[in-house]
């Protein structure tokens, strides 16, 4: 049991046999009178938001999670397949929890996955991807002055606007965090 004192922004505990992860915080004293802590937090089964205020001295069950190093595989449709990096073990993610991360999932890179009691909760992405380019549109010369970007497709089907000398086969570094190109690698 932890204090909810303790509930701090990613502090993942149980409430009503649900996981919850602390999105904001807010730790409200009045003049007089207990303080209260008002919590926004994601249910990580459901995705849902709740919000909920506790009392200063109220407890909750923390949650003992398992980080997990994994490399990705492949993808066979519904199910992202991963390798465990230490055991072997071979893991595989439904697409709804990979969400918009799959954007971003090419072969062999390593992210590390979250599990509470053998079930996968979340995945957890390199803040910056490098990707290959395979399809851009064509610059038009004399652009270069006015900094004119262009839209180009990587090898996982995201589309990132970049700067106008990238080219077909050049690789790129992505902002994971916004989907925005950060450099050529």
């Amino acid at each position: 049991m932890i204090d909810v004192n303790e509930l701090r922004k990613g502090v993942t505990f149980e409430l009503d046999n649900d996981l919850f992860r602390v999105l904001e915080y807010d730790h409200h004293k009045p003049g007089r009178g207990k303080a209260t802590i008002r919590v926004k937090a994601r249910n990580l089964r459901s995705g849902t938001i709740l919000e909920k205020t506790f009392n200063s001295g109220d407890r909750v069950q923390e949650a003992n999670l398992e980080y997990h190093n994994v490399q990705y595989l492949y993808n066979d449709g519904s199910l992202y397949h991963f390798m465990d990096e230490d055991t072997y073990e071979q893991p595989a993610i439904p697409a709804e929890l990979v969400g918009d991360s799959a954007d971003y999932l090419k072969e062999n890179l390593s992210i590390k996955l979250t599990f509470y009691q053998g079930e996968p909760l979340d995945i957890e992405i390199p803040i910056t991807v490098d990707l290959e380019v395979v399809e851009a549109e064509v610059a038009v010369r004399g652009d270069t002055a006015t900094g004119v970007n262009k839209k180009v497709t990587t090898e996982t089907g995201l589309v990132v606007q970049v700067p106008n000398f990238i080219e077909v086969g050049d690789v790129i570094r992505v902002d994971t965090r916004y989907g925005t190109y950060v450099t050529r690698a």
